[in-house]
């Protein structure tokens, strides 16, 4: 094995992050890691880096292997030029190259020495192996992949943007060719061009891989296996296959639980049936005659051990039922399912004419027009300060345009889910106060509904808002988005924040839902499974493509490889 990770444990305190954790990785297999937000994905590719200590269990890393690990955000890079930074993440690479450098010199003044000889020839395999001797292309290539080819190698990396930063450690990393990969959240700061040369990249790397990401179209490109770490237990269990296969056997393991827990609920009624004596059967229905008297009462006697019999057996089968029951399984996330999308007033429930906004010189919508029907499902693509969000703001009434107007019908209720969760400015408020937000009804009912969703335990609604995560906190907003009822959506990055279950769940009520949706997404995975057309926005205005995602890329592909 390459790496072997055994009975992991780690705690911050009293938090409790891994769970007696085991994993390992073979040479060449690449695995992703999923699991909640805050459930020790990137607290264990630390452990195995070496960057932090287990409280228990161990990890053994093969001996003589090469692991090259990439964090979410680079630290350290004070006084580094680009071309240092990538020396540092080449590492070891270099380090070869320069023993190489320093036997060449020592056998050519001592060239018997048949030691020196195998040693050297055992490096230049490792160095050949791992790509030394064609760094300078590899490089290019790398860096061009990564859109970094414009890059000068004698910029400070501190003037780097932190996407920058990430990106060029990402590529001294690939340049070093280590023999395992430990990767956290790599496409973060990629462009839909570079994320596709990484995955081909990685799919022809030949060491082994551990990588966390929340992008399914990556996972189902790049692993043969998913290991999740449950968000309540910290264990972790392997899923062979690629994400679509784990999320396939996530459908079977619910359905299974489902019909546990019905079988397991039938069989209490039972037992309790049993235990109050309705299941008691008498030998006869009519009175005995005198002579029949000793008979008749010996039978009965008979009949009473056996119902008792039955009664304790069934108390303790109940006993034991109750020390563990299967847990409830949480209820389906549905978005107002009694909604009928023939009852909206108007046939184009909402329509956008000629809406401009500007932020002093930054002429950010210029003269957006689109109307919206029930059947409407877009998602809006453009580069990182296209006007999309601001577009969803105005919609929703959140901001006025300069010019322009935002009709809506009188029936249209709208639901927003916003990127920068600002429907949940009160952050004083519990997780439960800010589920209710004003709304009338019994409080008691309301706490029950939210439970019922799974999202969150009990301890947790009593949370103020501020002592959240930021996974929770999408997990309050996606709860408050389906208490509204809305019958319209605005739906900005929906799969931001959201842990691979969770989402798997909302994706599943956004399919079911029948009115119209208009969503922001950078995630291919939910572009093509939901979009029936595509809203390409640039320079403040927006063009309106027919089709779904791939007949997009088709139509426009030098404008989706830059997204």
């Amino acid at each position: 094995m390459l790496v072997s990770v055994l009975d992991i444990s780690k705690a911050y305190g009293d938090t409790e992050v891994l769970n007696r954790v085991s994993l390992t990785i073979a040479p060449g297999q690449k695995v992703g890691l999923v699991g909640a937000n805050g459930a020790g994905k990137s607290t264990l590719l630390k452990l195995i880096a070496g960057e932090l200590e287990p409280d228990g269990g161990q990890i053994r890393l093969a001996a003589g292997a090469e692991l090259g690990y990439l964090p979410q955000t680079l630290a350290n890079t004070a006084g580094l030029s680009v071309e240092a930074l990538l020396d540092q993440a080449m590492g070891s690479l270099r380090e070869m190259e320069a023993s190489l450098r320093a036997l060449e010199a020592e056998i050519a003044a001592n060239h018997d020495d048949l030691a020196l000889l195998e040693e050297y020839g055992r490096l230049a395999d490792a160095f050949e192996r791992r790509g030394g001797y064609e760094r300078e292309q590899r490089m290019a290539q790398v860096m061009a992949g990564l859109g970094l080819d414009d890059l000068p190698h004698d910029r400070l990396a501190s003037t780097l943007s932190g996407g920058e930063k990430v990106r060029a450690g990402l590529a001294g990393l690939l340049l070093a060719s280590p023999d395992l990969l430990l990767l956290d959240e790599p496409t973060n700061h990629l462009d839909f061009s570079a994320i596709d040369w990484l995955e081909e990249y990685l799919h022809a790397f030949h060491g082994g891989m551990l990588v966390v990401s929340h992008d399914r179209e990556f996972l189902n490109r790049t692993v043969d296996a998913i290991v999740e770490i449950d968000e309540h237990s910290r264990e972790a269990k392997l899923y062979a296959g690629s994400y679509d296969f784990y999320a396939q056997q996530k459908g079977v393991e619910r359905a299974r639980w489902e019909e546990d827990y019905a079988r397991q609920q039938e069989e209490i009624i039972e037992l309790r049936k049993v235990i109050k004596g309705k299941a008691r059967q008498v030998a006869h229905g009519r009175p005995p005659r005198d002579k029949d008297k000793f008979l008749a009462t010996f039978k009965a006697e008979r009949v009473d051990t056996a119902v008792a019999r039955n009664v304790r057996a069934a108390e303790e089968r109940l006993r034991r039922i109750e020390e563990d029951p299967i847990p409830r399984p949480p209820r389906e996330l549905r978005i107002n399912p009694s909604f009928d999308p023939q009852a909206m007033v108007s046939n184009a429930p909402l329509v956008v004419s000629g809406v401009e906004k500007r932020y002093g010189p930054n002429h950010v919508l210029a003269g957006v027009d689109l109307t919206v029907d029930a059947e409407t499902r877009a998602v809006i693509v453009g580069p990182n300060g296209a006007g999309k969000s601001t577009l969803l703001k105005i919609i929703a009434g959140l901001e006025q345009p300069d010019s322009g107007s935002v009709s809506a019908g009188g029936s249209v209720v709208i639901g927003r889910l916003d990127q920068e969760q600002e429907t949940l400015r009160d952050q004083n408020r519990t997780a439960l106060e800010a589920y209710k937000n004003g709304r009338s009804g019994d409080p008691e009912e309301m706490k029950a509904e939210l439970l019922g969703y799974g999202l969150f335990t009990y301890p947790e609604l009593l949370r103020n808002v501020s002592d959240l995560s930021v996974g929770q906190k999408r997990k309050l907003q996606i709860a408050c988005l389906i208490a509204r009822q809305a019958n319209l959506l605005l739906l900005d990055e929906p799969t931001n924040h959201v842990s691979m279950d969770v989402l798997e769940r909302f994706e599943q009520a956004l399919l079911a839902f029948r009115g119209p949706i208009i969503a922001v997404s950078h995630d291919r995975h939910f572009i093509r499974r939901f979009a029936n057309e595509i809203w390409e926005m640039s320079d403040g205005r927006l063009q309106r493509h027919l089709g779904g995602w791939d007949d997009f890329v088709r139509e426009r592909p030098e404008v989706a490889t830059r997204l």
